[in-house]
């Protein structure tokens, strides 16, 4: 009886070392499979970041080509050249993107000209804040953000004749010594939402309108939307301004800067001032990278010349 009890207790206890060597054969099991998906998914991500920026370097260096095959083959640049198509689907699987003409814009860096404000330029943007509804407390607002990341010239008084005259030689160049810049340099519109009262709303409002290039630049008639149109052009109505753009669209682009003037049909314009050609060197490239369900996005500012590629200013990637 003893015997038998004995050897029950025996095969109950083998049963129970059995159950916790599974138990910890199938923990250990877990724990690898665990960090095995852990590794699989982890490489499975880098794999996916790496075809993602590989996309996007091939959409970004399509934009550059295509940039260069179009100055090439015409001065112009219009909104009817390959460069203003969208990009999806263009030799690089997963990109799309789409070009824009910065110079169509309002250029905020044209607000200071030679270390001094312009301004002309100035109630240029004054006008267009004006016709696309943004309010002249907001429009002040910005400008002034916009001016001050700028070094300038402050206006100097004239010393009086009267004045003691100390017989010392001074630099004629020391009176121009320009006051430093008070803000950080602008790089894009995103930059403003320091400024009270600027939001996602409103960036999204201004940005067909606006732009920040990091040079003074002229507009390019061929690409300016109606209401930027407008407000260079004092006098210019916006609805005729719409006529010019409709007329424009539909084939008749301006061939040179004489073509613009004379089809303005204002005659007692001052012509000096409006700085409207019809060829563009900066370029906006706004695209994304799909790939399953993971999408990257890339912001970049391009120059282009007429001796090379055009070159990346800036770029931003993200998710």
């Amino acid at each position: 009886m003893k015997a038998c009890s004995h050897k029950a207790k025996e095969r109950g206890m083998a049963i129970i070392s059995a159950l916790l060597i599974a138990a910890v054969v199938a923990v250990i099991a877990g724990g690898m499979l665990t960090r095995q998906t852990v590794f699989t998914r982890g490489l499975e991500a880098e794999q996916q970041r790496v075809q993602g920026a590989w996309a996007l370097h091939g959409g970004l260096e399509i934009s550059r080509q295509l940039l260069w095959d179009a100055r090439q083959r015409d001065p112009l640049t219009r909104l009817d050249q390959p460069w203003a198509q969208p990009l999806a689907g263009i030799a690089v699987s997963g990109f799309s993107g789409r070009l824009e003409d910065e110079q169509g814009k309002f250029n905020l860096r044209n607000l200071i000209a030679n270390e001094s404000i312009d301004e002309e330029q100035l109630r240029t943007f004054q006008r267009l804040c004006e016709l696309i509804g943004v309010n002249s407390t907001l429009s002040q607002r910005i400008s002034a953000r916009v001016i001050a990341s700028y070094p300038r010239v402050l206006a100097h008084k004239v010393a009086s004749k009267t004045s003691f005259d100390s017989g010392r030689v001074t630099s004629p160049d020391a009176a121009r010594k320009p006051q430093l810049p008070t803000q950080p340099m602008l790089r894009n519109l995103d930059d403003l939402r320091s400024v009270e009262g600027v939001n996602a709303a409103l960036l999204a409002k201004i940005a067909p309108y606006m732009t920040i290039i990091p040079a003074n630049t002229w507009l390019n008639g061929n690409t300016a939307t109606a209401a930027v149109l407008a407000a260079y052009v004092p006098g210019l109505s916006l609805e005729r301004a719409q006529a010019l753009i409709a007329e424009r669209d539909g084939g008749q682009w301006f061939i040179n800067r004489g073509d613009f003037v004379n089809r303005l049909r204002m005659p007692q314009l001052e012509l000096t001032t409006i700085k409207v050609g019809i060829t563009s060197d900066w370029f906006r490239l706004r695209g994304q990278a799909r790939n399953d369900q993971r999408r990257v996005s890339l912001d970049a500012l391009l120059h282009r010349s007429q001796d090379q590629l055009p070159q990346v200013i800036w770029s931003r990637v993200g998710v």
